[in-house]
């Protein structure tokens, strides 16, 4: 498999000698000519030192036989435009994009990005799931981004707890779907009556969080006063 990396920081770098490291075709493209000369002389001469924003420089790095572009700049922008042109100059059958800002992650989607890699993310998902139960817990962002999968972990006190999902208030655009009782998952029906210590696992738009919250694990100012 040929896979040409844009971006020669770290990321760029570690992944294309652990690509070519097992057996794989990889170009490293850096735009930094000192950098660029530095990983040469540890890796050999697989990089090329031109700004992969550029569509000559893509194509001289053979961007139009590349099964894979993985663009890994620390430039969410630059990211964007070379996966851009490798999928609709180069006719690159997958493009791999680091995304920084979380918030970009819906027009990288939106644009065509086979997939993202958002650095990001990853370390608030990690962070996240040390968060106080009282919250809900953001588990990763679905379709185009516009809409969360969502957990919410119900303690005593909950408005939900010894209700069934019928009974619930549960904004629109947000559905219930499945819970999680004693470490078995199970679709969540309408007659469903929920228990304390039960995970319910929620899909809805960021928009509907507060209203969410307030059925699931219960208005803010409540909590504040416990």
């Amino acid at each position: 498999m040929f896979v040409l990396v844009v971006g020669g920081g770290k990321v760029g770098y570690y992944l294309s000698r652990e690509l070519i490291e097992s057996g794989h075709e990889v170009v490293l493209m850096e735009k930094d000519r000192p950098r660029a000369d530095q990983i040469a002389d540890e890796i050999g001469s697989v990089v090329v030192p031109h700004d992969g924003c550029e569509g000559k420089y893509l194509a001289e790095a053979g961007a139009n036989r590349a099964d894979i572009v993985a663009a890994v700049t620390g430039d969410d922008e630059d990211n964007l435009v070379i996966c851009q042109m490798a999928r609709h100059h180069f006719d690159v059958k997958r493009t791999i994009a680091r995304v920084n800002n979380p918030k970009n992650e819906r027009l990288f989607k939106h644009l065509g990005v086979d997939e993202i890699i958002s650095p990001t993310r990853m370390i608030l998902g990690s962070i996240e799931q040390d968060i106080p139960v009282h919250e809900l817990l953001h588990l990763a962002a679905l379709g185009e981004g516009e809409l969360e999968l969502i957990e919410a972990h119900l303690q005593a006190g909950s408005p939900a707890v010894g209700r069934a999902t019928k009974d619930l208030e549960i904004p629109a655009g947000c559905a219930l779907f499945a819970y999680i009782r004693e470490g078995v998952a199970a679709p969540l029906g309408p007659e469903t009556v929920l228990r304390e210590g039960d995970k319910v696992i929620a899909i809805g738009k960021t928009e509907c969080e507060t209203l969410l919250h307030e059925q699931l694990i219960g208005a803010a100012e409540a909590l504040d006063g416990r």
